[in-house]
């Protein structure tokens, strides 16, 4: 087996990837680390048979596929329950890493929220053509909160063009912001983000939650459908040029039985269609 983990190994690192200190044989996807820190880089390695693999790198988009030469035994039931073991190990430690990371992106949210002011005006609110609701402003950013279980869980940070960035550690799956009050009856809306929340909050009166990602709405629609089970919800996703909008939408829709919309023009979401109907 070492031969086989020597040789996953050195593919990674003829690719420019550091690889992790224990490599598993068990076929299943492991992510670990890059450079930077983030949970960037994956691998599969299998010998059941026929050792072969895949690693990759989600961020560069670098997938290499790797088959050594020979037959291999078929995994023994010790061999297995090494690997599961192993495999559990590290995922406890991945989760309390995550943990920790979380716990310090809340504390340090928490810290900027509490010494932002209200937004009243701002560069991003006009280009936007939306009102500021719950941001504020810290130094030269608009903030946005991003709650978790009623918790603040991390920050978005907008600049005056438009830029975007997430507090770095903070908890995403799952979190989200509310624009407006829930009221009985009403349907409730889902949306990606905070301008496009905003201008479907003004311009329907229903309380929208923002998602921030594409990736995260189908979590954030369980979590709604479970508050709400009675009311009507409708995920209103983008019109991406790449299908992921319109994808995520509709799977985020289908797990809660409730309604997706997107807006007709390629590339748009309900943001610029709001506002081109008010320029009309």
């Amino acid at each position: 087996m070492q031969n086989i983990q020597e040789t996953v190994r050195n593919v990674k690192l003829d690719n420019g990837i550091a690889p992790p200190e224990t490599i598993l044989l068990d076929g299943v996807l492991h992510r670990f680390k890059d450079e930077s820190g983030k949970l960037n880089c994956w691998y599969t390695a299998h010998v059941d048979g026929r050792a072969a693999g895949t690693v990759g790198n989600w961020k560069t988009g670098l997938k290499i596929n790797w088959k050594a030469e020979g037959d291999y035994p078929k995994l023994t039931d010790s061999q297995r329950l090494d690997f599961q073991i192993e495999k559990d190990c590290q995922e406890l430690v991945r989760k309390s890493e995550e943990r920790t990371r979380h716990q310090e992106a809340a504390a340090k949210a928490s810290y900027i929220w509490n010494r932002a002011t209200p937004a009243t005006t701002y560069p991003y609110l006009t280009k936007k053509g939306i009102q500021a609701h719950c941001a504020r402003l810290y130094k030269d950013s608009l903030v946005i909160p991003i709650w978790n279980k009623n918790v603040l869980a991390s920050l978005q940070f907008i600049d005056k063009d438009g830029n975007k960035k997430m507090l770095t550690g903070g908890k995403l799956k799952g979190s989200s912001c509310n624009i407006g009050q829930y009221q009985s009856g009403n349907p409730l809306l889902i949306a990606e983000g905070f301008a496009t929340g905003a201008s479907l909050f003004e311009s329907t009166g229903h309380i929208t939650v923002i998602a921030f990602s594409a990736g995260n709405l189908k979590q954030v629609a369980t979590d709604v459908r479970l508050l709400y089970p009675c009311n009507e919800i409708i995920v209103c996703g983008d019109n991406d040029a790449s299908g992921v909008g319109q994808r995520a939408a509709r799977e985020a829709a289908l797990a809660i039985g409730g309604k997706y919309i997107i807006p007709e023009l390629v590339g748009c979401d309900f943001n610029d269609v709001l506002n081109r109907e008010v320029n009309v």
